[in-house]
């Protein structure tokens, strides 16, 4: 499979609209992330260095910091949910004629659909980083790219919500209710207050315009 980062936009919208089950929508709710990031740091490098916003210069210096390794972490995790999907339904090709062979594949599939919560989640827990992050871009970015703040805040939110809807549908398959119950509290911990957060980022962009 060809790295993410090696395509371009239009390949990838082309895969995603086959008949291929990979990429899907943890991977797209990845990119929708990797966006959100990408914005942020568009927000940072045009204000930093514009003489009416040097009191907040170093304020963004470190928030493109941390967007630009948040964008990194999100493409990554783009192929790293195919794999995951990849593993599941290789889990379930397994043959199971004997018991020995039941076994083995239950156990499989245990294992991928444990990789394939994890993966989405991870996505989710950036997202929810991405949306405090994009407090400070609405709040202290350039007024020309406050806009910009605001498209970003709200491709994380969606990023957020669609990353829990790829949790949602493996830890359903899970057998192992401790780590099902772990997983779904610490999603509902991760999305607690980020519509309000959003919604209250949107409105204050709003403000600036």
């Amino acid at each position: 499979m060809t790295d993410i980062r090696q395509q371009s936009i239009q390949e990838f919208l082309d895969r995603l609209a086959s008949k291929s089950p990979t990429p899907g929508g943890g991977s797209a709710a990845a990119l929708m992330g990797a966006q959100s990031a990408a914005l942020l740091g568009m927000v940072c490098n045009l204000t930093i260095g514009k003489p009416q916003y040097s009191e907040v210069e170093e304020d963004m210096r470190v928030l493109l910091e941390k967007s630009e390794l948040l964008r990194a972490r999100l493409t990554g995790l783009i192929d790293a949910d195919i794999r995951a999907f990849q593993e599941v339904m290789s889990a379930y090709r397994l043959p199971k004629q004997t018991s020995d062979e039941q076994t083995r594949r239950s156990e499989a599939i245990q294992q991928a659909l444990q990789k394939a919560t994890d993966v989405p989640l991870q996505c989710a827990r950036i997202c929810a980083e991405l949306i405090q992050l994009s407090r400070t871009a609405a709040q202290q970015g350039g007024k020309n790219v406050v806009s910009d703040a605001g498209v970003a805040v709200m491709a994380a939110h969606a990023a957020l919500q669609s990353a829990a809807l790829n949790v949602h549908i493996n830890i359903g398959g899970i057998e192992d209710k401790q780590f099902a119950i772990a997983k779904s509290a610490e999603l509902e911990e991760i999305l607690q207050g980020s519509a309000a957060e959003t919604e209250e980022i949107y409105r204050l962009v709003m403000s600036r315009l």
